[in-house]
């Protein structure tokens, strides 16, 4: 597939990149610093700004998909949205958050005692943008949210996939930012979770 990556040189967003060349799709990086991307032979890399909606809507345009790996407080879903409306592709999978996803009946992660100070307005800020996308009728919107963990790690291909609720196991609640990308290259490979948040954790 042709594939709009935006925020490619990230963490997650090289992970994604990288599963991405590996099952040979074709990848247009989109980012602030095009000499940050990784070369390859199926990859290009363009300048983007992800406030400018007309300038990246014309990035966007002739793909099959676009996914965004970019933070949230340091974009506007509003731009994003609007940017993939207008450029015509109809797929649209987003590297989401964990703070939003359910601890309890009614109870997010982002609201328990527990939770980092320091991660407080991008966990509210990635449950906005879901919020954004809930009633997205023309978009087929797919948004990924991680484990409470998220870090380097191991491709092992191996984990287990949630809806709304907070994945846990004996160690805690975790996830590579390999296997991460190794999902959510399956759901555009093989889509499962069209107009729907999902989770994914060991």
């Amino acid at each position: 597939m042709k594939v709009a990556l935006i925020g490619a040189s990230g963490n997650v967003g090289s992970r994604i990149l990288a599963e991405l060349t590996r099952r040979g799709h074709a990848v247009t990086a989109i980012v602030r610093h095009p000499e940050k991307v990784a070369a390859g032979a199926n990859v290009t890399a363009k300048k983007g700004d992800v406030y400018d909606r007309v300038g990246l809507a014309d990035l966007l345009k002739g793909h099959d998909v676009v996914i965004s790996a970019v933070h949230f407080i340091a974009s506007d879903p509003k731009i994003l949205i609007e940017a993939v409306r207008e450029s015509g592709v109809k797929r649209y999978l987003v590297v989401g958050g964990a703070g939003s996803l359910e601890v309890a009946p009614g109870k997010k992660l982002f609201e328990t005692p527990d939770f980092p100070e320091a991660y407080k307005a991008e966990a509210r800020a990635g449950g906005v943008f879901l919020d954004m996308l809930l009633p997205e009728k023309e978009i087929d919107w797919t948004f990924l949210s991680p484990s409470a963990v998220i870090a380097p790690g191991e491709r092992t291909g191996k984990f287990r996939l949630g809806t709304d609720q907070l994945l846990t196991n004996e160690k805690g609640s975790s996830i590579s930012y390999e296997d991460y990308a190794v999902a959510l290259v399956d759901e555009l490979e093989k889509p499962a979770h069209s107009r729907r948040r999902f989770t994914v954790g060991y």
